[in-house]
């Protein structure tokens, strides 16, 4: 897989990290003479901060986003911060309220956050500039006016970090254009494009609705350039490259700096847990069982597609007996898996391994199952919307799993269920869903499920 701005990824985390030290510093630097219980109101303050960051999208800030935007965004965080931290005197009866403490906290604080966050959005810029290091590489497809105003915005502002390849088109031909609408695909994958945008005046619905299963299938960023055509009925927003509107399709709740770090926190917390108070007796246990029955390691690892395409080892405890076939399903009556191992999979003991890929960030306690790689290779291209469970870390439970759809796939319809289920959760997740897929993961282990085998 290609990915640019390899390092444009720790942006965001560390300017998160760094704002909370400031507004988790300076409280206790002016609130200490107040007589604050720190242990209640630094994960207030810290909560507050998340919560209100998300609902005004205060770490969305990209290549494109104007400088008054970002303005916009520091007086809506500062604004309700400051109500939120006011609040929390009147409940906390110990504490003595000072305005004056409060008012040169917050002061202090967005103007150290202001200067952080636009050294980050400065230098990233002078950065692309004079490196050419985190530039998207990007095609324009169909050739009217609104394309060349947006070919033109790509040349003259370098800063917004993109490199035009150039167009294609069904309609025009000239040195512009670098081929007709059906070479599209083949371009993109040859000169690893990062971003196509489409003129829709151009281009016909069908077309629309192939490359978008294409961008899908080869994790790749599709945007429309909007005109008077009627827009697609998926959830589409609308980003400003100076005064010029590009449409691109909604991302999920997932893809969120802020979800995707509490979301880690949580599988870091489980995994923990379960790290500590079961696998550290159970794993001598379960160890000298799989070694009394048949010769071999305790633990099985296999290469599993994960996040991107990009793979990592899945651990399990070992249920089968050593052979050739690891690319092959286990299937009902197999003879490959041992006594133990029939107990195992039927309680689903041998996936406990898999809390330490979630420790290490391969994996999170929820989230479409990893496939096999010869899974992966043979649905790819025969299912649509496949390729979208790779946007997401795979999940040691899934809503596809608790749904009933685990196990072998006997027919491609368990496939087209299983990926319709991945795919729901993806758009649709909420940290409450997760519960309760957990939950129901649980009921379902002491309750028996026909495919465990």
């Amino acid at each position: 897989m290609h990915h640019t701005g390899r390092y444009s990824k720790y942006i965001r985390p560390i300017s998160i990290l760094l704002d909370l030290l400031v507004v988790n510093a300076l409280s206790i630097y002016f609130f200490s003479n107040l007589y604050v219980d720190f242990t209640y109101y630094i994960p207030y303050q810290i909560f507050a901060w998340f919560f209100i960051a998300i609902l005004v999208r205060f770490y969305e800030v990209y290549r494109f986003t104007s400088p008054v935007e970002i303005i916009s965004k520091l007086l809506k965080q500062s604004t309700i911060f400051l109500l939120v931290v006011i609040a929390f005197f009147p409940f906390a009866k110990t504490t003595v309220f000072s305005g004056n403490a409060i008012a040169w906290f917050l002061s202090i604080s967005f103007v150290i956050i202001t200067a952080f966050k636009y050294f980050f959005f400065y230098y990233l810029k002078k950065y692309r500039l004079l490196t050419h290091n985190n530039f998207r590489s990007a095609i324009i497809i169909g050739y009217t006016n609104e394309a060349l105003n947006l070919k033109e915005v790509f040349e003259t502002r370098q800063d917004y970090g993109y490199r035009f390849f150039g167009f294609f088109s069904d309609k025009k031909q000239g040195l512009e254009i670098r081929g007709r609408v059906e070479e599209v695909k083949q371009y993109v994958l040859e000169n690893r494009i990062d971003e196509i945008y489409c003129s829709l005046n151009e281009i016909s619905n069908e077309k629309i609705k192939d490359l978008i299963q294409f961008a899908d299938e080869n994790l790749k960023t599709i945007k429309f350039i909007p005109d008077t055509k009627d827009i697609l009925t998926k959830n589409l927003k609308i980003d400003y490259y100076e005064l010029f509107p590009v449409l691109s399709l909604q991302k999920t709740s997932l893809h969120d700096p802020l979800v995707k770090g509490f979301k880690r926190a949580f599988d870091i917390l489980f995994s923990s847990i379960v790290i500590v108070f079961v696998l550290s007796w159970l794993t001598p246990i379960i160890g000298l069982l799989i070694l009394i029955e048949s010769r071999g390691s305790i633990f099985f690892v296999q290469g599993r597609p994960g996040l991107d395409e990009r793979e990592f080892f899945c651990y399990k405890f070992r249920s089968m007996h050593r052979n050739l076939n690891t690319e092959q399903e286990a299937s009902r009556n197999d003879p490959r898996v041992t006594r133990m191992g029939r107990f195992m999979r039927k309680t689903s003991i041998d996936e406990l391994p898999q809390f330490f890929n979630v420790f290490l960030g391969d994996m999170s306690v929820v989230g479409p199952r990893p496939h096999l790689w010869s899974q992966n290779k043979a649905y790819a291209t025969k299912i649509k919307k496949y390729m979208v469970r790779l946007y997401v870390k795979p999940g040691i439970t899934g809503l596809a799993q608790v749904k009933g759809f685990r196990g072998e796939i006997e027919t491609d319809e368990d496939m087209i269920n299983r990926i319709k289920y991945d795919v729901f959760y993806i758009e649709n997740w909420s940290f409450v869903m997760d519960i309760k897929i957990i939950f129901q993961t649980v009921i379902n282990i002491f309750k028996g499920e026909e495919k465990a085998y």
